[in-house]
């Protein structure tokens, strides 16, 4: 199945108070996100915070997403799991909900030494038992688990396997992939510090963590390069990549949350247990000021 996936996708957050999930904070999120040019939403990723909520917390911020996001944008809902099984479950149950395609992490946990023997087994029964297309996601520092241009080219045979979203932030990995796959596998830089590189390679688009922040900036790149003024877009790429390696590489989901409520979104509380000090808070004001997305 082919499914073009060209463009950026913001991986929303999910908006905590006093730790319970704040749903108007996250509908009003989507709905400011949605004017902005973005190509779509991903929902319960690494932003989201998944690792911390519960299989029926995830139903209910994907039936609320599906609910604000409008018709003409594509949601794609990350559901990877540890087993085999239910990632397959999880995905289906998400499927009937309705929703473009699922993102699926590498597992991590078991993995061993037969990395290639174990990925692809496990990739094959997801994609071969799927309601909707997957899109490999490649996420080094958390699974410690780099999908290889080996292993994703043998993937990417696969009908039911359209895509992967790449976080290692290697571009020399990104042109490889797009080396050696066709030309309909949609390759998705998931750094916005490697946008401007990977769209100049040939990448589809990104599923960027800083488009929370600054949408309408990580689109404009996208479609300058389109457009072909590299020089404007490679201007635009060195304001954006202090900002992300501080907030988004270094300070992680807090800082984001944090430099969301100056920006006019809503981060919500710092969900335990990732805490920011007062002392971080002021540099990411700084870091905001300097880049000129925020002023005193």
């Amino acid at each position: 199945m082919t499914l073009n996936l060209e463009g950026i996708f913001t991986p929303i957050i999910t908006p905590f108070l006093k730790e319970k999930i704040a749903y108007d904070l996250l509908s009003y999120n989507i709905s400011k996100l949605s004017k902005t040019g973005i190509k779509g939403i991903v929902v319960l990723g690494s932003s989201s915070e998944s690792v911390f909520l519960s299989n029926e917390e995830k139903i209910n911020i994907l039936k609320k997403t599906i609910q604000v996001v409008p018709k003409s944008m594509k949601i794609i809902v990350s559901s990877g799991c540890e087993s085999t099984i239910e990632t397959i479950r999880l995905t289906n149950i998400f499927a009937k909900l309705g929703v473009s395609t699922a993102l699926i992490i590498t597992p991590s946990y078991y993995i061993g030494k037969r990395k290639h023997e174990v990925l692809k087994k496990h990739y094959f029964e997801i994609a071969d038992n799927c309601d909707i297309p997957i899109v490999l996601y490649n996420i080094p520092k958390f699974t410690h688990t780099n999908l290889d241009v080996k292993i994703v080219a043998t993937l990417a045979k696969h009908p039911n396997i359209i895509g992967i979203k790449d976080s290692s932030g290697d571009i020399n990995q990104l042109g490889q992939y797009i080396n050696n796959t066709n030309k309909d596998f949609n390759v998705l830089v998931g750094t916005a510090g490697a946008l401007l590189g990977a769209l100049t390679l040939g990448c589809k688009g990104g599923i960027l963590a800083l488009a929370n922040l600054v949408p309408e900036y990580c689109v404009k790149i996208f479609k300058l390069i389109k457009e072909n003024k590299v020089k404007e877009a490679r201007l635009l790429q060195l304001r954006l990549i202090p900002v992300n390696q501080a907030i988004i590489v270094d300070y992680g989901i807090s800082g984001l949350k944090y430099a969301m409520d100056m920006l006019g979104y809503h981060g919500g509380d710092m969900s335990l247990p990732l805490p920011i000090s007062t002392i971080e808070k002021k540099e990411i004001k700084n870091i905001l000021m300097k880049a000129k997305f925020f002023e005193k």
